[in-house]
């Protein structure tokens, strides 16, 4: 009697396992298939043969120069972690930008790197914070310190987010995109995006209240990206593209890995990104619209760009892991120039500009850093609030938590003048105008008190 094929045959065959094993095995078995009959089958499960890396790094643009000790081995850095990320197969184009620093290992795209993959969609390249963006909304003649303080009552930092009595309203044609989308549809994920939207996380996000140095005009610049959808999103594409990493260029280094765009679940995967931009847009109009409303003042303008997204143009993705679309093709729905923030002390930069075989079209992102937080605050001297005062004289600068974080003042991130200055050099966008800084809110230090840390403490006292 012939003994039955398994799984553990078709592995000992060379095979990947996968969805297609069980119903091959029932086909193999129901039929009687053998010898060379079943290896005729099995000939269109067989894996194709790994696509190798590229032997030497695809060329890509430098749009970016040492301006002093401390940046030299901050910009070789990023140009080593570029050259071993061209390897990938899949890429075709890349650059980098002014304010480009390290963002990982070795091979990582560094932010303010822009990396263009033929067919190919890198969850890595994006990273978790899709979508990360800033918003403009023009409030006229409006009183600096008005905005500033109704926003600063309506917006929300830190983890989490808002409880149910404070939520804004979810749009039902978003709730309708969350459920119609493979990658979306869940209710962890829906019930997220209802509690985040309206909310703006910590780090390197802000609300900005300045002025127009063209018109005078009072302006809100939010920075924050997709919250907590879009960091799910990001961990499912990875596990996605990992699964077609080890099946067709297992070389390819993890972070990045991809998903083939013709594919089911390149196609989902693209959808997905879009309705992620419609929430992360959302988010930062609710917020916008708040002020307005509570204030019952009239918006006289608003412009958008986003900073960590994927842009397509034919079968061309353009990866900007921190770098600003120029180009009118990446954005659909543009309604005015760009926006380029440096840091709470400087003004907020509105560009536009031409898309050139260096700058791929896209300009920085903002000022960036050259070193990382922990050796930032290591070289500072006195106090938090001594540092505090120093750097941000003039200004009314909040931290939501109502801890200072001196890694987001202005001597965290690169020399400003400096970066405007490549921006020129290397055609990165003409300023056409500037948001001169009134005050800001950012998170601040919000672990100081967080409840675990907290509870830590009260445990450590009762047990002396």
């Amino acid at each position: 009697m012939k003994t039955r094929i398994t799984g553990h045959d078709l592995k000992a065959l060379g095979f990947t396992q996968g969805k297609w094993m069980k119903e091959a095995i029932t086909y193999i078995n129901d039929n009687k298939l053998e010898g060379e009959e079943m290896e005729t089958y099995l000939e269109q499960f067989k894996s194709p043969d790994p696509i190798a890396l590229h032997k030497t790094p695809i060329d890509f643009s430098i749009n970016i120069k040492a301006e002093n000790e401390e940046e030299k081995d901050n910009v070789a850095k990023v140009i080593n972690s570029m050259q071993t990320l061209m390897k990938t197969p899949t890429l075709v184009d890349g650059a980098i930008m002014p304010d480009a620093c390290p963002a990982g290992p070795d091979g990582t795209i560094p932010v303010g790197g822009v990396a263009v993959a033929k067919n190919a969609i890198h969850p890595g390249m994006h990273s978790a914070d899709i979508c990360c963006s800033v918003m403009l909304t023009d409030f006229g003649k409006a009183d600096p310190k008005d905005i500033l303080d109704t926003a600063h009552a309506n917006t929300h930092f830190g983890p989490g987010g808002r409880d149910r009595d404070s939520q804004f309203r979810f749009p039902k044609e978003l709730l309708e995109a969350f459920e119609s989308n493979y990658f979306l549809n869940d209710g962890n994920m829906i019930q997220i995006a209802r509690s985040h939207l309206g909310t703006q996380g910590d780090g390197n996000h802000f609300l900005f209240v300045g002025t127009s140095k063209k018109t005078g005009n009072t302006m809100i610049v939010t920075h924050h990206g997709s919250r907590g959808p879009g960091a799910r999103l990001y961990t499912k594409g990875m596990k996605i593209a990992e699964r077609f990493r080890k099946e067709l260029s297992p070389d390819t280094k993890k972070q990045n890995a991809w998903i083939p765009f013709e594919t089911e679940e390149g196609q989902s995967y693209w959808k997905a990104l879009q309705i992620i931009r419609d929430w992360t847009k959302t988010n930062h109009e609710v917020l916008h619209n708040s002020v307005a409303e509570s204030l019952e003042i009239a918006i006289e303008n608003r412009y958008w760009n986003e900073h960590n997204f994927v842009f397509k143009d034919g079968d061309l993705f353009y990866h900007a892991k921190g770098a600003t679309p120029l180009d009118a093709r990446f954005m659909p729905d543009i309604t005015g120039p760009r926006l380029i923030p440096l840091n709470m002390s400087e003004p907020v930069l509105i560009v536009e500009g031409n898309t050139t075989n260096t700058n791929l079209g896209f300009a920085p992102h903002g000022a960036g850093r050259n070193v990382s937080r922990t050796q930032h605050r290591k070289s500072k001297t006195g106090t938090t609030m001594q540092i505090f005062k120093e750097e941000t004289r003039g200004l009314d600068i909040r931290f939501f938590s109502k801890e200072i974080d001196i890694t987001e003042l202005p001597s965290a991130y690169k020399n400003a003048q400096n970066v405007r200055n490549q921006m020129e050099e290397y055609g990165l966008g003409k300023v056409i105008d500037e948001v001169m800084p009134y005050g800001c809110i950012m998170a601040g230090d919000w672990q100081k008190n967080a409840p675990w840390k907290v509870r830590r403490e009260k445990k450590k006292r009762n047990r002396k």
